[in-house]
């Protein structure tokens, strides 16, 4: 193995077979926040490098994507994969405060730190590609956290995907459920509620506007585009009857959300990608899927 001492922190790559990914770690601190693990699968000569954010849950000790998926075997036939650790709710946006109530005491600022993980990748050349910019993806939460952080950084972003992503949080009833989610995620996690108010403010904060990713299809123009929902009907990956039954009805608002998405971007005259499979639920396994489809379409070329 290499060490590799970094700016943000101290980084580890294992080396690879000839033709083969390999993988590292770094670590990036800063934004008042503590610091946090990144995993990378790279190779030399790949086309690409995608930043894969997590869902609503998010751990501390690896990603979900790499938890419970092999996408990084994309990294062997020209993407290279990043997968920032940690997020826990919150949507990988700057709060604007401390949720009260919550263990976690610090503020928030996973803008702040996308950002930090960008200049790290700058620094070890996996900007690559003609554009030299990056596809950023991600499921549920991370979904509309990927279009949100493309369309805002669009120096440093070329493509966006979200799957299964709630893609219109503004409307309404949609702060309602955040709020809920929220809160819900912090006590399964044992760290106590999240709230809403200190992410985006009240329900009529504008903030909740800017973090729409409907509203800002405007922001996202000229950019390779994808969304991908499931139907909410049960297929091979649905082993899990309690995991189902709650991913089911999050599937089904996920799909109106995101064909309301398309509809936006064909009004806009946006042009788009999608992925719409006839079987799916709020699954990993599906999400897995959804990235291969992606990759054997082309679509994350430049």
């Amino acid at each position: 193995m290499l060490a590799l001492a970094a700016a943000a922190g101290t980084g580890v790559v294992a080396a690879g077979t000839a033709n083969a990914a390999s993988f590292g770690r770094f670590y990036v601190s800063g934004c008042g926040m503590p610091s946090t693990p990144v995993d990378m699968w790279t190779r030399w000569g790949n086309y690409k490098t995608v930043i894969a954010l997590d869902g609503l849950r998010a751990t501390n000790d690896e990603s979900g994507w790499r938890h419970e998926t092999r996408i990084q075997r994309i990294a062997n036939t020209g993407v290279n994969v990043v997968e920032p650790v940690g997020g826990l709710a919150s949507f990988y946006t700057d709060w604007n405060a401390a949720s009260p109530g919550n263990r976690i005491k610090y503020r928030y600022r996973w803008t702040c730190r996308l950002n930090t993980i960008v200049r790290e990748l700058d620094a070890r050349g996996l900007a690559v590609g003609p554009r030299g910019k990056y596809a950023v993806m991600g499921i549920s939460m991370g979904g509309n956290a990927a279009m949100i952080y493309g369309a805002y950084h669009r120096k440093r972003i070329s493509h966006v995907f979200s799957m299964s992503g709630f893609l219109n949080l503004s409307a309404p009833t949609m702060r309602e459920a955040v709020r809920l989610a929220l809160i819900d995620a912090g006590m399964a996690a044992g760290v106590g509620p999240f709230s809403a108010d200190a992410m985006w403010g009240l329900p009529w904060n504008e903030r909740w506007v800017r973090n729409d990713a409907l509203v800002q299809i405007p922001r996202m123009r000229g950019m390779h585009i994808r969304v991908g929902a499931a139907s909410g009907v049960w297929g091979k990956y649905n082993t899990d009857a309690i995991g189902s039954i709650k991913g089911t009805p999050l599937e089904v608002i996920s799909l109106a959300q995101t064909r309301t998405f398309e509809v936006g971007a064909a009004i806009a005259g946006v042009r788009i990608t999608t992925d719409y499979p006839a079987l799916g639920t709020h699954q990993w396994g599906y999400w897995q899927d959804m990235v291969m489809r992606a990759k054997k379409s082309g679509w994350f070329r430049d």
